[in-house]
């Protein structure tokens, strides 16, 4: 099944008071809060504390989505550790991290080599708190075609280490579905980021109603995970109002939800 909800950073300039009423006004189940936007790294206290509101109003912690990249720290460790804290403060299930800032085709082995076993320490020191570490599917990163991001997973060789999924502009329709395909054979896909954008620019997700029902059909419906909206057009509450209208609508018609 999947649980709608979604990204704190799609209201980046707003506050968790306004992330939390807008969850509420649209029905949705589930937000991802952001370390960039909404809770710091290191803030254990504001985590707390958006943990037990976000309960409180019904909603579910989806992730803690962090801004950590791999092969921008000199000590991974020390560096992932208020990351580490403010997720287990939250109670969140997972923690988004980004894998580098290079594409793919331009990383040579060794570099490859370097993120890997900085993602294994970071993904066994999540798994210290019970917490799953998921890569952000994304261009210019080690995750921008579907080749390369299962590869990584192969060299990181870290049990909990896993990937979110949205439709990266980068790829095709054909290989965007090929990718939810290949993380699904290996148990690897966690949740989905949700939006819709055409020809680079964002647009109603109405417009994409019928991109998404292809996307759903390879998604196991047995499994439980957060189907999350994001870059919402013009970031206005009504266009996301009505953005978590269709979503919601799209999950019944497909019984996935």
């Amino acid at each position: 099944m999947i649980i709608p909800g979604l990204v704190s950073a799609t209201f980046k300039t707003e506050s968790p008071d306004f992330v939390l009423a807008a969850l509420k006004k649209a029905d949705l189940h589930a937000v991802e809060w952001s370390e960039n936007w909404h809770i710091p790294a290191g803030d254990t206290a504001l985590a707390r504390d958006l943990r037990e509101r976000t309960l409180a109003q019904g909603a579910e912690i989806a992730a803690y989505g962090s801004y950590y990249r791999l092969g921008q720290n000199s000590d991974p460790a020390k560096d992932f550790l208020p990351t580490l804290q403010s997720a287990a403060a939250l109670g969140a299930p997972l923690i988004r991290i980004w894998g580098g800032g290079t594409a793919s085709a331009e990383l040579d082995a060794d570099t490859r080599r370097e993120l890997a076993v900085e993602a294994r320490i970071v993904s066994d020191m999540a798994a210290s708190e019970g917490i799953k570490v998921a890569l952000e599917w994304h261009k210019n990163t080690v995750t921008d075609t579907n080749e390369s991001g299962l590869s990584f997973l192969d060299e990181a060789a870290a049990e909990n280490l896993y990937c979110l999924w949205q439709p990266t502009v980068a790829l095709n329709m054909d290989e965007r579905c090929a990718g939810l395909d290949m993380l699904e054979a290996r148990d690897r896909l966690l949740n989905l980021h949700v939006y819709y954008w055409l020809e680079g620019k964002r647009r109603p997700f109405a417009e994409g109603l019928a991109e998404w029902r292809r996307y759903l059909q390879h998604v196991n419906r047995n499994e439980k995970r957060y189907g999350l909206l994001e870059f919402v057009l013009d970031n206005t509450e009504e266009q996301f109002l009505e953005d978590a209208a269709q979503w919601k609508r799209l999950l019944q018609e497909t019984a996935m939800n």
